[in-house]
């Protein structure tokens, strides 16, 4: 089930991400960003008792026409079942609805992304981002993920 995150899923998120940040997949959130950013976050939550958290991906937006995909994660040993797809596709719906033109990604399998429709795009074409967010980057200007962009 895809759902909008709440405050009791933060810290599970947080553990989510740190563990593919750990592997340098995804840059880390902090527990207060995460916070702050809790409302900008979908997550699927498994079925049953446990009801853990599956998978993670936040929308943010980043200027009038444009949002990020960000924070993508599915928990190990549940990748190939659709889960990263699902938490995407709601993002770009949520996008729509917010009269969102285009939505980008940046990430290290543009092949996951081309699949959905998304095309390779310049890292250059996205200033807004670079300004924003690139330029505090521990890794910024040698950014070695790849732009994806979506035209709603």
């Amino acid at each position: 089930m895809v759902r909008k995150a709440v405050t009791g899923d933060v810290k599970a998120i947080h553990g989510l991400l740190g563990h593919y940040a750990q592997q340098g997949l995804l840059l880390p959130r902090s527990l207060s960003e995460l916070y702050d950013h809790m409302r900008d976050f979908f997550v699927i939550q498994g079925d049953g008792q446990r009801e853990e958290i599956l998978g993670a991906c936040a929308l943010g937006i980043c200027w009038e026409d444009l949002a990020e995909i960000r924070s993508l994660a599915v928990t190990k040993g549940q990748q190939g079942r659709g889960y990263g797809k699902r938490l995407v596709e709601t993002c770009i719906e949520e996008a729509r609805s917010l009269g969102l033109p285009r939505v980008f990604a940046l990430t290290y399998v543009p092949r996951f992304f081309l699949k959905l429709g998304f095309r390779e795009v310049p890292k250059s074409s996205l200033p807004q981002k670079i300004w924003a967010d690139c330029i505090h980057c521990p890794k910024f200007p040698d950014c070695d993920e790849t732009a994806v962009l979506l035209e709603l």
